[in-house]
């Protein structure tokens, strides 16, 4: 008595000719997608809508219509009904002409990426993009979606333009990319649904999360550079130095700038002599490398809101103290982009 297992290929030997053929099949597929949905990868500057980048196919309503046209028409070619094909062919000349027109509401479109905010991990990056409108006519529902789920919608006068902000989550920290983009449209009827796929070369940066407790800050060093830790009060006048990027305009000798010297900040007596360091190494080892970001990142934070002139140390990264706005981003920046190469996170091109 024999048995169908004893004839089967065994799962040991099927599975070395199961890999050689998925590899040709994922290239073939590849090929397939690239050449039937135009897919480029990431694509620098202005992206314009031209007839290959649109496709186009009936809608769940358009089948729904498509089905009661052929009843329509069985019903008049069964009792012989003059009228039942005239509007049985109205309706059908009506759902063709549609098609012309949501094709129409998408072509020549020009799409333009937009600046985008650092976010922190975690949190959503919202993508701006720029819908232009070179054409005569005003295009209607121009919806935008990253995942088929959470789509945005924006109306696009004739000859001008209009933006969409596409929300894409952050988890990690790092450069952010927002990945193939839909737009589609179902304008006018929603018998038809066509779309076309972007993917615009935007990145925006994702700072660490800082830590939820909030930390002394480290003590301050003793003065070995340019950088001083500024107190509160009313302080008395007590010299000028040169002008760093970030100082505040209330403390720059404007009077001095007029007579055409070069920028001059005031310095008053009520600042400490000292510099304040956020140093990687004033970090416990068992935090992990996300831990001790996330707490540089609290201290940075912190530092910034009350006024302070501070530095940063991570390894193999220095940077000199400084006060201001400028400081605060250069050194979540430094604290986002550590070790990650500035390669991008959350990528989902496909």
């Amino acid at each position: 008595m024999f048995r169908f297992a004893d004839f089967s290929p065994s799962a040991s030997r099927l599975s070395p000719l199961a890999s050689r053929l998925s590899a040709p099949y994922r290239a073939l597929r590849s090929h397939i997608d690239r050449w039937l949905f135009q897919l480029r990868g990431v694509e620098t500057g202005s992206i314009v809508l031209v007839q290959r980048r649109i496709f186009i196919l009936p809608s769940r309503h358009g089948m729904f219509y498509v089905g009661a046209l052929l009843l329509m028409l069985t019903g008049s070619v069964n009792y012989n009904l003059s009228l039942g094909f005239v509007l049985t062919f109205l309706l059908a000349a009506l759902g063709v002409n549609s098609i012309l027109h949501t094709f129409r509401n998408l072509a020549r479109l020009k799409i333009s990426p937009g600046r985008v905010q650092p976010v922190y991990a975690g949190d959503h990056a919202h993508f701006m993009l720029v819908l232009d409108n070179p054409g005569a006519l005003d295009r209607f529902a121009i919806g935008v979606t990253r995942d088929g789920k959470d789509a945005v919608y924006a109306d696009v006068p004739a000859r001008q333009s209009s933006c969409v902000s596409v929300a894409v989550p952050a988890p990690h920290r790092g450069i952010l990319m927002p990945g193939r983009l839909t737009l589609f449209t179902r304008y006018p009827l929603g018998l038809c649904y066509a779309w076309a796929y972007v993917n615009p070369d935007v990145r925006c940066l994702v700072y660490p999360r800082p830590e939820a407790a909030r930390l002394p800050l480290p003590l301050p060093e003793a003065h070995a550079g340019q950088g001083i830790a500024y107190g509160s009060g009313q302080e008395d006048f007590s010299g000028l130095r040169p002008y760093h990027p970030g100082d505040s305009p209330r403390h720059i000798a404007w009077k001095a700038a007029a007579r055409g010297q070069a920028l001059l900040t005031k310095q008053f007596s009520g600042r400490a002599d000292t510099e304040l360091w956020l140093d990687w190494q004033a970090t416990p080892d068992a935090l992990g490398i996300e831990g001790r970001l996330s707490r540089l990142a609290r201290w940075v934070i912190d530092a910034h809101a009350a006024g302070l002139s501070f530095g940063l140390r991570l390894p193999g990264i220095t940077l000199p103290p400084a006060p201001g706005n400028a400081q605060h981003d250069r050194c979540l920046e430094a604290l986002a982009l550590f070790q990650s190469g500035g390669q991008p996170h959350g990528d989902n091109s496909r």
